[in-house]
Formats: C-alpha cells, sequence, structure tokens
C-alpha cells in the first residue's frame, strides 16, 4: 500500500492540497485506458472556457473560471465587468468597516442579513462558517429559505441590531419566491421598528430584473450585477459569495487567488498531475459511470461541516440529468451526502463499513489544527497527545476500517484551511463536475428538473388562490374537499386541494370554510 500510495498521490503545487486515490479499486492498466476519454474532457473544457455555449436551454455561456481569471473572458468587456465589480465589492465593504457608509440609526453597520436561496446561500454559507472568526469585521446571518418560523427566529435573534444590519437581497432573475417572500418578512421586520429598508438594503441581481428594477424605484443603499453566464450553484465567487465575504472580512482576493491557482493546475491535460480529472475518473470507476453508487463526503473538521450541503448541490444539480446530450434517457447523477468526522463514528459509519456497499468516500482532512497553531497553551488530554491528535487517528483509523471490508476511499488532505485554500478545493470540485459530465456524456450546466419543480409549486399556489376566491364569493360554503375541488373545476385534483385545505386550517385561515376536510379524514 505504500508503494502505491506515493504512486498515486497527487500534489497541487503551491496550495497545500493533495488528492490520494490510491485506496480505490483500479489496476495498472486502468490510466492508461482511461486517457483517451480524459483527453475528451479537456476539449470540452476548453471549449468552455473560451465561450462556447454549453446551456443551451437558456442559450448562454458558462463562464464562471473567468470570474477569477478575467483575462480568460472571450470578451474585453466581460473582462471589464469582473474587474470592476470586484474592485467595486472591495471598495463598498471598506467603506462600510470605515463607517464612510452607515445606516440612519446608528453610527455603524454591525450585522449583515444574506436573503437568497441554493447557490445563493449554500456557497456563502459555506465561506461564512469556514473562515468566520471572532475578529470578524461584521457577523454574517442567512434567510436561505421560505419556512416562516426559520425567517423569524434569523430576524429575532437579530432583535436590535436590526438598525445596524445590511441587508442583501440576492436573486438573479428577481422572481424567485423564496428570497422574495425572505425579502418581505425583512421589510416588515423593519417596519415594525420603525425602520427604513431601503438605505440598509442591497441588491444583487440580474440588471434590469424585477428585484433592480425595485431597488432602483425604492432607492436601495447599493446594487451589485448578477451575471447570466454564472449559473447559481457556481457563484460563489460572483458577486452572490464575495460581497457577504468581503463585509465579513474574509480575505477575497486571496479566495480568488487559491481558485485561480486550482484552475490553473487542473487545465493542465497531464492526468497524472490533475487532481480535477482523477477525481472524476474515480466518480466514473465508483458508480461505473452510471451513478450506481453514493459519494460520501467525510470532513475531518467542524468549520467543513457545511461542505457537503455545497457539494450537493454541485454535483447532484449539475449530473442528476433523465437525458444525455444525444437524447437518450440515461437518467443520471450520483447521489452525496455527509456529515463530519469524528461525528460520523458514532452515526452512520457502522453501516458503511459492515452494511450494504453502495457507496465511496472521500476524506477531506485539515492538517493545521487551529486558525492560529502556536497561539496560546495546547491541552494534552493524555500525555504527550491532544484532541487533534484523536481526530487525525480517528480519520486514518475509518479509512483503514473501510479499506480492510472493501470500501472505496479517496482522502483530500489540506495544510491549513483558509481563504486561498478554500478557494482551492472549490474550484477542484466545480472542475471535477465539469470533467465528469464530459465522461458520461451529460450537460453538467443546465438544470430542468429544477425549473419543473418551480412551475409544479406555481400551479399549487395558482390553485389555493383560486379556493380562496370561490370561499370570499361564497362566504357561507362549508366543502369537503372533494365538493371544494369540483366548485372550482379542479376534480382530478382532490388530494392537492386537501393538503391546501390542512395547511389553511392548521395556520388559522379560512377556519370555517375548511373544518370540514378534517372530519372528511375522519
Amino acid at each position: 500500500m505504500w508503494k502505491r500510495y506515493t504512486k498515486q498521490l497527487c500534489k497541487a503545487p503551491g496550495l497545500g492540497i493533495s488528492l490520494d486515490v490510491s485506496r480505490m479499486p483500479f489496476n495498472d492498466r486502468f490510466w492508461s485506458q482511461v486517457e483517451p476519454d480524459i483527453q475528451k474532457a479537456y476539449q470540452a473544457m476548453d471549449q468552455l472556457e473560451a465561450g462556447g455555449i454549453a446551456n443551451p436551454d437558456e442559450k448562454r455561456m458558462v463562464g464562471h473560471y473567468w470570474l477569477r481569471a478575467p483575462e480568460l473572458a472571450p470578451d474585453a468587456k466581460i473582462a471589464k465587468q469582473i474587474r470592476g465589480t470586484v474592485e467595486d465589492v472591495a471598495a463598498f465593504a471598506q467603506a462600510v468597516h470605515k463607517k464612510q457608509v452607515t445606516p440612519p440609526k446608528a453610527n455603524r453597520f454591525t450585522d449583515v442579513l444574506s436573503i437568497g436561496i441554493g447557490g445563493s446561500a449554500l456557497g456563502p454559507e459555506l465561506v461564512s462558517d469556514c473562515l468566520g472568526t471572532r475578529r470578524d469585521k461584521m457577523k454574517v446571518h442567512f434567510i436561505d429559505n421560505t419556512d416562516i418560523d426559520g425567517i423569524q427566529r434569523t430576524l429575532e435573534s437579530l432583535g436590535n441590531r436590526l438598525k445596524s444590519t445590511l441587508v442583501l437581497v440576492i436573486s438573479k432573475s428577481g422572481g424567485t419566491p423564496e428570497p422574495r417572500n425572505g425579502m418581505t418578512e425583512a421589510m416588515a421586520a423593519f417596519k415594525a421598528r420603525g425602520l427604513d429598508f431601503a438605505p440598509q438594503a442591497v441588491a444583487i441581481t440580474g440588471e434590469g430584473s424585477k428585484l433592480d428594477k425595485q431597488a432602483v424605484k425604492q432607492k436601495w443603499l447599493k446594487r451589485f450585477p448578477m451575471w447570466d453566464w454564472v449559473g447559481g450553484r457556481t457563484s460563489v465567487m460572483a458577486t452572490v459569495g464575495l460581497v457577504p465575504m468581503a463585509l465579513q472580512g474574509v480575505d477575497i482576493a486571496n479566495f480568488l487567488a487559491g481558485a485561480a491557482k486550482m484552475d490553473a493546475l487542473t487545465r493542465l491535460p497531464k492526468t497524472k498531475r490533475n487532481p480535477a480529472a482523477r477525481l472524476a475518473l474515480m466518480w466514473r470507476l465508483a458508480t461505473n459511470g452510471r451513478g450506481e453508487k453514493d459519494m460520501v463526503i467525510l470532513p475531518y473538521k467542524d468549520r467543513l461541516l457545511l461542505m457537503s450541503r455545497y457539494l450537493q448541490q454541485l454535483v447532484m444539480e449539475s449530473l442528476g440529468k433523465e437525458l444525455d446530450l444525444d437524447g437518450n434517457v440515461v437518467n443520471q447523477g450520483i447521489n452525496v451526502f455527509g456529515n463530519k468526522g469524528s461525528t460520523d463514528q458514532h452515526a452512520y459509519v457502522q453501516q458503511l463499513r459492515d452494511g450494504v456497499n453502495n457507496f465511496f468516500a472521500t476524506f477531506i482532512v485539515v492538517l493545521q489544527d487551529t486558525v492560529r497553531p502556536g497561539r496560546g497553551n495546547v491541552v494534552e488530554v493524555e500525555p504527550g497527545v491532544t484532541a487533534g491528535d484523536y481526530l487525525s487517528g480517528f480519520w486514518q483509523g475509518t479509512r483503514e476500517a473501510l479499506h480492510e471490508k472493501g470500501r472505496g476511499s479517496m482522502t483530500i488532505t489540506i495544510e491549513k484551511l483558509d481563504a486561498r485554500s478554500l478557494g482551492a478545493l472549490i474550484a477542484l470540485y466545480e472542475r471535477a463536475v465539469g470533467f465528469y459530465g464530459t465522461l458520461v456524456n451529460v450537460n453538467a450546466y443546465h438544470q430542468p428538473g429544477v425549473e419543473a419543480g418551480k412551475k409544479a409549486a406555481a400551479s399549487v399556489l395558482g390553485l389555493q388562490t383560486k379556493l380562496t376566491n370561490h370561499f370570499k364569493a361564497n362566504p357561507d360554503a362549508e366543502l369537503d374537499p372533494e365538493q371544494a375541488a369540483d366548485a372550482i373545476g379542479e376534480a382530478e385534483r382532490v388530494e392537492t386541494v386537501l393538503h391546501i385545505l390542512e395547511h389553511l386550517a392548521a395556520n388559522k385561515r379560512h377556519v370555517k370554510r375548511v373544518r370540514k376536510a378534517y372530519r372528511y379524514l375522519g
């Protein structure tokens, strides 16, 4: 195993990151056999980075790689937009920190409330939790759902600090329901405290969007652009991620530099030295290129707890496709789940070792135990042993236990966790996803299934509107679900009508009209 380890270890020079695939089940002929396929993936990536139309549904380019290397953008206008926006973000954050930009009823901004959904929340949340310290210039809070209770908990946690809170509303189209709902709730909270929302609000949205127009009309404090060539799940290095990062006090220049360095390494068509290509090839090996096994992410670091959630969207939304590029039904994808070590050893590692062998694991290990090593006393839990030594021992022990039972695993080792290495880690996975998409012949840059879900949700709300309009027109009606569905001409949607009635009744809305729904169920 030592010889196999040294032969298969792939390092990312200058980043302190390495990838070990030695415990995956491939033979000596594997790399030569897959080389023609990965060379095609390199070529496809070159075309994408050159500005090819990679998202045919929306007829747009896919350019998240340009965000950290503007000089690679296909035209000078895009390059200028990127550079100018990064400078604008940094200048705005500096003005806020230096109290050159202040709220109307406080002497400075103390907190940031970021309102978004999906890619407009998962990336910023990961970075904030991963890199945040007690020395942060501002504390960042998130509203990332349309759950009233969750929204109110976040707003209540701010309390009197709402008057010194800078609100970011993030939505490319400006019409996505979840951030709009969170914004509306935040506006109501501001109004309840006698505060004016607009002087404390920042819009991060597409130019000319509904949100953009609202921000202009109401004279919001600031607007930042979102570009149509950046998809939500790869937007953490656009304004979506950079604005909250900069306000928190994270070094956005190093974050982007780490990603750019990883891009440069993984752009080279040398598979032995390309960690993103090796990751993608291991995914195909483990899953037979058909999603037959799940990807288990096991970060042995509390600060990387949200990494598995971030990768769920990046991997599953990118690769979970019904059709391949030739129009064949393939139902592709890789399931992603994870928690953190060593918590997992007291949770689902038992099944990973002894249960169904339907997964491959990726350990993410950080060598440096603390953000500031050497500062303060190191507590020994046993003579010569620290808590961090135990964490290191646990991941090695878990990896060995899985290997003994023939369970494949990889290990990504990071020397220290900072803005540079986190940017590099995200870039590594972004490119691996792109390579894998080519390897299994699917489009990794569109998401038709997500749009279908949004349309279905809109249909349910349309049905609710028809029901409530019927109640208003017939104030004495007390209908069971079948009668209600018939009355509005939706006889085929009785179950949906029932669920709407249940929700209305549970929240004390139209109680008299829907009471019979409960009796109907016995």
